[in-house]
């Protein structure tokens, strides 16, 4: 954590959470106690093996909850392979350009301005 480089990943990843508003505070339950976090840190590098980046995300130990308990319902958004080529297939024969980007930091309900 002392060096700059991960210091200034850790900003970054501080400040997307803050402008997305990911979380507000609340006062804890006298009956409960708090989940943990922890980070998580991977280098990011180009094809070249050169760096890219560093990158630094702050997790959250869900696996330490209960459901039923300390949440009622999971929602994780995923996309399946066979649609990944359905896509492809499409675009290929429709001779349509497809880009593929790199979004720093993705929200479920964020507005991306990449």
């Amino acid at each position: 954590m002392q060096d700059p480089k991960w210091r200034t990943a850790m900003q970054n990843e501080i400040d997307a959470l803050e402008l997305n508003h990911t979380w507000t505070l609340e006062p804890l339950p006298s009956h409960k106690k708090a989940i943990g976090s922890k980070w998580v840190y991977k280098i990011k590098y180009n094809a070249d093996g050169s760096i890219e980046r560093y990158k630094a995300r702050l997790v959250i130990m869900g696996n330490r909850q209960i459901e039923g308990v300390d949440f009622q319902e999971t929602f994780a958004p995923t996309i399946k392979m066979v649609n990944v080529r359905t896509l492809l297939t499409i675009a290929t024969a429709k001779n349509w350009d497809v880009h593929q980007m790199d979004a720093h930091n993705a929200f479920l309900h964020g507005d991306l301005q990449e």
